[in-house]
């Protein structure tokens, strides 16, 4: 880290350069957009009833939602972002944004775009990671089954269950291959002790002597993770393998509230915001205190959270720029923590995701929600835009 430079999530100048005037105002519109409750759930009704009458809508998505959160619809359409964010000192995660897929085509294809994006990593350093959804090559049907009763599948499902196994595994040998990291996301909490299983298998046969390739996710809103995170840190130390985690708060609050409800069972999610946050931050101590068989990400658009991590690495006399420590946030947000964190030294990467339109759809609504469920998000993003562009037009 340069001793000349102080972390600074309020510096506009540096967290908006990559945006010139135009995509700054596009920008100011969106988060304002997305600020307003009301209109982001009228929109999603609209716009998955568009959806399921197969009404033409990347029109109006492409110039401003999509252009603004995704990388682009191939990873040759990704280039130019890569490029930017490299020339930032921040690297790329490139994100295949498709899920909930369910015929063996589907899984396949799926699984096939997946596998290019990890190639496109080999020999390039501009990419930090890359990563995949279970349940863009499972169907979601067999992760609730293998979660709830692994032993219980029938013969047609034990035989699902090794294709899903296999393409699990070729993805993590091909990361390997290329040297590339590979983040496997976590889910919801029906169909994630079926990926936690696959985590573990990968990372015990993957993440040997010092190398930590594969990583599983940690969603540190539930009641039960922090545990999960001690357990497996215990198990690799027993068995010898390097632990690889994604730390984040999670990304299904509403849908695991009212299953629980639903269905009748005590809610896996912490109670209140207060609570996911000590949680988050205990992660990232526990990680920190245990560094020598631990490599992780934080990946959270929280500033007290990146705050802490980044006084905490420095106060323990840890190089900012160690690779067993990552930042991580998404195209097109808290940028003021992604860019200045990197101009700080840290080491930070963007998820870019990239697909066709129509595929992206349910990751740019979950942004959505995001920006209008999380406390002061979208109001603290408006702030920071609305600086800068006073700032452009003190100095013209």
């Amino acid at each position: 880290m340069n001793p000349s430079k102080s972390l600074n999530f309020e510096n506009t100048e540096k967290a908006f350069a990559h945006l010139d005037s135009k995509q700054l105002k596009k920008a100011l519109f969106l988060f304002q957009t997305v600020g307003n409750v009301r209109l982001v759930k009228v929109g999603k009704v609209l716009v998955q009833l568009a959806l399921k009458l197969r009404i033409p809508i990347g029109w109006a998505i492409r110039p401003t939602v999509y252009s603004h959160f995704c990388g682009g619809e191939s990873i040759d359409e990704c280039h130019k972002t890569i490029e930017t964010l490299d020339s930032l000192g921040v690297q790329t995660i490139l994100d295949f944004s498709s899920e909930g897929k369910e015929s063996e085509p589907e899984l396949q294809a799926t699984f096939e775009e997946i596998q290019a994006a990890i190639l496109a990593t080999k020999d390039d350093q501009r990419h930090a990671f890359s990563v995949f959804k279970v349940s863009g090559i499972a169907p979601t049907a067999l992760l609730e089954k293998a979660s709830r009763d692994f032993d219980a599948m029938n013969p047609v499902e034990k035989d699902a269950w090794k294709r899903v196994n296999h393409r699990v595994n070729a993805l993590c040998a091909c990361a390997v291959e290329c040297k590339t990291p590979l983040f496997i996301d976590a889910e919801e909490s029906w169909l994630q002790p079926a990926i936690d299983r696959l985590a573990l298998e990968a990372m015990k046969k993957f993440n040997q002597g010092e190398n930590c390739w594969i990583y599983n996710t940690v969603q540190l809103y539930r009641v039960d993770r922090l545990s999960y995170l001690k357990s497996i840190t215990t198990e690799g130390d027993q068995q010898g393998f390097q632990v690889g985690v994604k730390l984040v708060r999670g990304a299904y609050m509403e849908k695991e509230r009212n299953r629980a409800i639903e269905l009748g069972y005590p809610s896996p999610i912490h109670p209140d915001k207060q609570a996911t946050d000590e949680a988050f931050n205990a992660g990232i101590h526990w990680c920190l205190d245990h560094l020598d068989r631990i490599a992780f990400c934080a990946g959270t658009h929280n500033e007290e959270s990146s705050a802490l991590l980044a006084k905490l690495i420095l106060e323990k006399g840890i190089n900012p720029g160690d690779n067993r420590i990552w930042f991580a946030q998404l195209l097109g947000m808290s940028d003021h923590i992604s860019f200045n964190l990197s101009d700080a030294g840290f080491s930070v990467a963007k998820y870019v995701p990239f697909g066709p339109i129509q595929e992206t759809i349910p990751y740019l609504i979950r942004r959505a929600e995001e920006n209008t469920s999380v406390a002061g998000q979208s109001s603290r993003e408006l702030e920071l835009i609305r600086r800068e562009v006073s700032r452009r037009k003190s100095v013209d």
